[in-house]
């Protein structure tokens, strides 16, 4: 029997491994549309709310990277073949290749190869229609973008609520569950006023629109209005937070969080007594806040109510009945004389006292949980926050649905919109601190690492668009403030 050369061996060798991917190949074309066709039956089987366009497009998309590791991997099996071939011919010799590592850097490189390609396409041809599902996948931003510039450190509880002054000089103020409500140096961190009127939890501090008093709801069932007089202390250099350690996220007990008396606000001046009391509500006083002028006042409580006060006399003016729940916030219209309130009932409701003789209520229901905040921006646009896990933007004119909804991956506690920027900042019970644009699209997540950030729970927000130095405070029941500079350009340039 004749005896074929070496040459003829190899030949024959690499035609049939030829054929034997051909083959491969159309089998798995085939097998592809039979999936795709499989995968379109189920789809269409299921009560999906995105159109059908979309669907098709998601399942061709997939269809493609399923299409591309399928063909690495069928490359990866041919590659290990020949490498296996070549270490059978070297063995004599005593050298081997090491296959693993080198299929696998191929396989890497085509992987690459290919991903970058898909992103591509993905970022130029899908673009408009997948914006706000591309966007939720978004790194967390850069620390260039969101920088922490100074923590307040002082309170001996958790702190509910923070807000910064309307008038020179610009001070922050914050809300605490040890029964005090605290006014800050925005610059050195350093405690400027103390007040201690309240005999329970302090559950909200709003600052006057032109005059230096505070606005405080307790859980003593009062709100409070104080005057406080403060003489900013020398700016001192701000350290460089950049260059704390890392990304690395940890779990903090109890034993790590700040001391109470870290910066020493006990030293500071003390407010013992209030200007004015007010004093109609039945039970905890959630929140309060002061109406466009500044000469009246409304406040939230858990006795299912909201009342409207005249700030000179004390007297209620105005009882809002109508939640079926305990209120949760309430926030006033910048301009106008407009109230919304939010309850564990799920609604919030827009109370109008632009006519004097009447005054109108309208019901916004389109969460499923607490609503823990309603805020109003620029225009006729409302903001809810929900532990539901969700955020939806609301138009005044339309009540039937949101323009827009945001989904977390955790609840929603007291939300601020940057009105200038149209930016809205949600704080979680997970700690985390999240940006968003009103129509939805995620634009940062505020670092939060072994070093910086919030510790537990972060209570509320505040923007502070006119400051210099920080732009966004944040609260938490880790007894901390923080302020932060958020390069909004930047960010929006991001986005």
């Amino acid at each position: 029997m004749p005896i074929e050369s070496g040459s003829c061996a190899s030949a024959r060798q690499a035609k049939q491994k030829r054929k034997s991917h051909s083959l491969s190949i159309r089998r798995t074309n085939s097998s592809e549309q039979e999936r795709a066709g499989l995968h379109r039956d189920m789809l269409e089987g299921q009560d999906s709310k995105l159109p059908s366009s979309v669907r098709n497009t998601l399942l061709e998309l997939f269809g493609q990277i399923e299409r591309e590791f399928e063909n690495l991997y069928i490359e990866n099996l041919e590659l290990r073949r020949e490498i296996d071939t070549l270490n059978e011919r070297l063995a004599a010799e005593g050298q081997t290749i090491d296959g693993a590592e080198l299929s696998k850097g191929q396989l890497k490189t085509k992987a690459s190869h290919s991903t970058s390609q898909l992103s591509q396409k993905l970022k130029t041809t899908y673009k408009a229609s997948t914006s706000k599902i591309v966007s939720s996948f978004k790194t967390t931003t850069s620390r260039a973008i969101c920088q922490l510039v100074k923590e307040y450190i002082g309170h001996r509880d958790g702190i509910w609520d923070v807000s910064v002054a309307k008038t020179q000089p610009v001070v922050l103020g914050t809300a605490s569950a040890d029964h005090t409500a605290l006014l800050w140096s925005i610059e050195t961190g350093k405690c400027l006023v103390k007040y201690v009127g309240h005999v329970g939890s302090v559950n909200s501090i709003k600052f006057h629109p032109t005059e230096q008093v505070a606005l405080t709801a307790s859980g003593d069932q009062t709100a409070h209005i104080w005057r406080y007089m403060v003489q900013l202390p020398a700016p001192q250099p701000t350290a460089d937070c950049n260059q704390m350690s890392g990304e690395d996220e940890v779990e903090f007990s109890d034993k790590d969080e700040p001391d109470g008396d870290g910066d020493g606000s006990s030293d500071c001046p003390t407010v013992r007594a209030p200007l004015t009391s007010l004093k109609s509500h039945q039970g905890v006083v959630i929140a309060a806040d002061w109406l466009v002028g500044g000469k009246q006042a409304v406040t939230a409580s858990w006795d299912r109510t909201a009342n409207l006060y005249d700030v000179e006399t004390s007297e209620l003016v105005h009882s809002l009945t109508g939640h079926d729940q305990e209120l949760t916030h309430c926030c006033t219209h910048p301009t106008q004389r407009l109230v919304v309130t939010s309850s564990r009932d799920t609604t919030f409701r827009l109370w109008d006292f632009r006519d004097p003789s009447i005054h109108s209520v309208n019901v916004f229901q389109g969460h499923t949980d607490t609503v823990t905040s309603a805020v109003f921006t620029v225009g006729d646009n409302v903001v809810s926050g929900s532990d539901d896990r969700t955020v939806k933007v609301w138009d005044l004119k339309n009540m039937r649905s949101p323009i827009a909804t945001i989904r977390t991956d955790s609840a929603v506690n007291r939300i601020n919109v940057c009105v200038g920027q149209r930016i809205i900042a949600l704080p979680h019970d997970n700690r985390q601190v999240r940006l968003f644009d009103m129509s939805g699209v995620r634009l940062a997540r505020l670092p939060r690492s072994n070093r910086q950030g919030h510790r537990r729970m972060v209570c509320c927000s505040a923007w502070s668009e006119d400051h210099p130095i920080c732009n966004l405070f944040t609260c938490g029941f880790d007894r901390q403030a923080i302020g932060w500079n958020i390069n909004i350009p930047a960010l929006l340039q991001e986005k």
